[in-house]
This record gives C-alpha cells, structure tokens and sequence, in this order.
C-alpha cells in the first residue's frame, strides 16, 4: 500500500514534488497552490485575505479531516508548536489513531530554537557563535553592531538593526551583528548521527529580486572550489551539524544557518524542517531529499552520501525568489510551465500584493558569480514580462 503523506506549509511545492517523485501519495495545504504544483499531489489553499501571513495553526486546523499515514511541516510551523501537535491528531488511513510525525517533534524544537540554547550549547562545544542577548548592555553597545531579532524567526522577517540606547521590544532578542557571507548547511539526521547533504551561499535582501533588508531571497549551491566556503570551512560546517545533531536529538531534514568570516561559520539558526536550498541539492545531486527524509525519520535510515565527491561538480547552481515591487495581477502564467528556470508560479488573475514572492528563478554557472548574474538577468526578464502581460 502507497503511504499518503501531508504536507503543510507557507510553500510546498518543492517538499510535495519531491515526495511524489519518491512516490508517495501527497497532500499539500500551503498560501499559494501553484500552478506548476506536481500534477500527482492533492493541493488545497488555505482561505486568508491577500496579502496576509500564512497561519500554521489555521492550516493544522483545515486539513484535520483529511486521512493520511504522516505529517510533514514546512516553514514556519516550527515556531507554532501547538500546530504540529494538531497536525499529527487527524486520521490516518490505517487503524492507527493519529498520523504519524515525520521531523522533529515540539520538545526537539523548543530546545534548537531557543537561541541562548543554541549558542550556549555549541559555544561551549567549541564552535564560533555571535553574543546572543535578552538586551544590549552598554559596555557591548560602543564596540559592536548588533541585530533585533523575532524569537519566531523565518526568512529574515522582522530582523533590523539594533538602534544604540534603544530597548529590545517583547517578542525579540539582540544577537552580535558578524560581518561575513551568509550560508547554510542542509543535512539528514537520525539516531543521533548526520549526513551532509549540501552547502551554499544564501542571497539576503538582493534588490535584484525585489528583496530588502535581511529578507532570504535565494541560495546558490557552493562547489568544491568556492573562494569562501573552503574545505576548512566545510569541515566546520560538516562539524557543527553532527554536533547539533548529537547535542539535540535532530531526525529527518534539517538545515544550519551560519556565517562565514575568515573561514569560520559563525553558527546563527538552525531550521529544523524542510530548507530552500534542498531543491537544489536534489537537482544537482540526484538525491531524493524526500525520500531521504522519510527513511530517517520512519526507519532510522540515512543515506550512503558522500559530499565531498558530489561537490565536485563543475558547475554552479541557484535559485532566487522574485518578490513583487508593487501591487501586480498575474497575466497569463501558463507559458511558464515546462520551464525548469521558474518554479512556484502564480496562477493567471492571481492577485499579489508588494513584497509577496511572484515566483522562483532557476540559474547555472561557471561559478558562484556567473551564477548570481544569470539569476539576477533571469528574474529581470521574468518582472518585464510580468509587468507587460498584467
């Protein structure tokens, strides 16, 4: 019998294509349902008014009638840990009550999402971490920069700028400010051991793409010669996950944000579910991302990978999200299909609001540089012909 797995998330087109292509059986609920979502998956919408944050709970709540084997969640349920209880509670198509969690459950995530946990785990283990702080005392204000971050972090929402002599609001917390260049890990864990899966670049509030501030906009999927991410770095990196996992109880798919200065990643969050960039590790790598994550997480299984040998690949591949600079009404988006450079498409006389994403842009090259500029080139082509047809 096939398994039926439910996916829920702000986006699922890529977690709920890779699981069909691994052959289960899907169900996705998320903000959008896409018009390139895999032709196999049950896509639902969630109800909300334009414009407005996808709700994890009201997701949870909507699809609690659908009968499926396990759940799976995508961003941003891993800061709505009622919601992936309320997930798991519905039917399941075997006598079983409950469908069965596949990720990390609530305890896990309310231990690696506390950032003073986070940074005080792996500091004492070693590894570069920035001073992460419930304020800013002023014998650290003169001498460092600093960041005010949401404790339900994602995407870099709501992440600015720490004003000198300004209080840190409710809700948030101030991490030390490290100059450097944005990358993640993405790995499968279980039993307490980890697989590196992939390492890249990540693209923060590049104009280019609509983007602003510390928005996430992209990744671009490093290889073994990258200037920045060295071998010294990725040994690091490849360090800090299996320890994040030991320290943590980590299972399935997750992924490790860092920055890099000088070759050391300065570890900064951990995502514990489903990453962005897993789509271009299993389009560069061949590795079925949701099928690993269904081995480790229902059987305890990992993968015989080796990274080191996959980055040898002598090209460079990435993905941007394009946001929408104003207020737009998508034209007719049907020509997009069959296009593997733009993914996550709107559907024609679909309305979207400034700053909502308008699709996802695919590039390759060279290297990471030549990589970047196709993405910027393709996503301007993209915005023209958005502009004309709507």
């Amino acid at each position: 019998m096939t398994t039926t797995v439910l996916a829920a998330g702000a986006s699922t087109r890529a977690a709920a294509e890779s699981a069909a292509k691994a052959g289960f059986d899907v169900v996705a609920i998320d903000a959008f349902g896409d018009l390139d979502q895999h032709p196999a998956v049950r896509s639902l919408v969630l109800p909300r008014d334009n414009g407005a944050p996808f709700m994890a709970q009201a997701a949870a709540e909507a699809v609690r009638g659908i009968a499926a084997d396990a759940a799976v969640y995508l961003s941003p349920f891993e800061n709505h840990l009622r919601a992936i209880e309320a997930l798991t509670s519905g039917p399941s198509t075997s006598f079983r009550a409950g469908r069965e969690l596949w990720g990390n459950p609530p305890d896990v995530l309310r231990r690696v999402r506390d950032p003073f946990l986070l940074a005080g785990t792996l500091g004492r283990r070693g590894f570069a971490t920035p001073l992460t702080r419930v304020d800013v005392p002023p014998e650290f204000a003169a001498h460092k920069e600093w960041l005010v971050k949401p404790f339900r972090s994602g995407g870099g929402h709501g992440v600015k700028r720490w004003t000198p002599g300004a209080s840190v609001p409710s809700g948030f917390y101030a991490q030390e400010r490290i100059g450097g260049v944005p990358a993640s890990i993405v790995f499968v864990a279980a039993r307490g051991r980890a697989v590196p899966l992939g390492i890249s670049r990540q693209l923060i509030g590049d104009a280019a793409f609509g983007a602003s501030g510390y928005q996430y906009c992209g990744n671009v999927l490093a290889s073994a010669d990258d200037e920045v991410i060295t071998e010294r770095a990725v040994e690091s990196l490849i360090a800090l996950a299996r320890d994040v996992t030991e320290q943590f109880g980590l299972v399935g798919l997750n992924g490790l944000d860092c920055i890099i200065r000088d070759e050391v990643p300065y570890a900064i969050e951990v995502n514990p579910r489903w990453c962005s960039s897993m789509e271009l590790v299993e389009r560069q790598y061949g590795v079925s991302m949701f099928g690993v994550h269904a081995a480790a997480c229902a059987d305890g299984v990992l993968p015989a990978f080796e990274l080191a040998r996959a980055r040898q690949s002598r090209s460079v591949i990435g993905k941007a999200i394009v946001f929408a600079s104003a207020d737009l009404v998508a034209g007719d988006t049907r020509s997009w299909l069959g296009d593997e450079t733009v993914r996550d498409i709107p559907k024609p006389g679909e309305q979207l609001t400034k700053g909502q994403p308008i699709c996802t842009v695919f590039a390759e090259g060279p290297d990471s540089d030549a990589c970047l500029s196709r993405l910027k080139g393709r996503a301007r082509s993209l915005v023209n012909q958005f502009n004309t047809d709507s």
